[in-house]
C-alpha cells in the first residue's frame, strides 16, 4: 500500500529478527570499558510486534510530527489492534490520503474529530462526519534514521 506521505510494509513476525544485544545498556556518559554484555541476543519482532498480524511499518515522509521527535525518513511500527485513545499518535486515513497525526476528540462539538501535527507550519485538520474518515493504526514505535540520506 503507499500513499504520498507515508510507504506502508507489512510485518514478517512470523520469522525470528535476532541480533546481537549489549544486556548492560550503552552509556550516554562516560565511556564503560567492554565485558562479556555482547553474548546476548534480542529477538526485534518480538519487543516491538504485539499483534504479528495486525502490525505494520511505514517509512515517514515529510516533517508535520517533527516536534514529537518524528523525522522524515524514520521508521514507523503501526498497531492496527491497538484502540486509539485521545492524544494517540495515529495513522489516519481522511478522505483517500494517509497522514500521521496526534488525534484529539473535540470537547465542544459531538462527531468531530482533530488530527493534530507537532510542527506550527502546518494546520491541524478537523475531520467531521462528511469525512471518509478512519484510524488506520496506532504507531507504538518510530525507529530513528540517523543516516543523513
Amino acid at each position: 500500500m503507499k500513499s504520498d506521505s507515508l510507504d506502508l510494509y507489512a510485518s514478517v513476525a512470523d520469522e525470528s529478527l535476532e541480533r546481537v544485544f549489549i544486556e548492560a545498556g550503552v552509556k550516554a556518559g562516560f565511556p564503560v570499558p567492554s565485558g562479556d554484555d555482547i553474548s546476548q541476543s534480542l529477538d526485534l519482532n518480538r519487543v516491538l510486534v504485539q499483534h504479528p498480524a495486525a502490525t505494520f511499518y511505514a517509512r515517514v515522509v515529510g516533517s508535520s510530527m517533527r516536534d514529537a521527535g518524528v523525522d522524515e525518513g524514520d521508521i514507523l511500527v503501526i498497531d492496527r489492534a491497538l484502540e486509539p485513545q485521545n492524544g494517540s499518535m495515529a495513522v489516519c486515513f481522511i478522505d483517500g490520503e494517509f497522514t500521521l497525526k496526534f488525534i484529539y476528540l473535540d470537547e465542544k462539538e459531538k462527531g468531530v474529530v482533530w488530527l493534530r501535527p507537532a510542527n506550527d507550519e502546518f494546520p491541524p485538520i478537523r475531520v467531521t462526519p462528511e469525512n471518509d474518515f478512519t484510524v488506520w493504526g496506532i504507531v507504538s514505535y518510530t525507529i530513528k534514521c540517523r543516516l543523513k540520506k
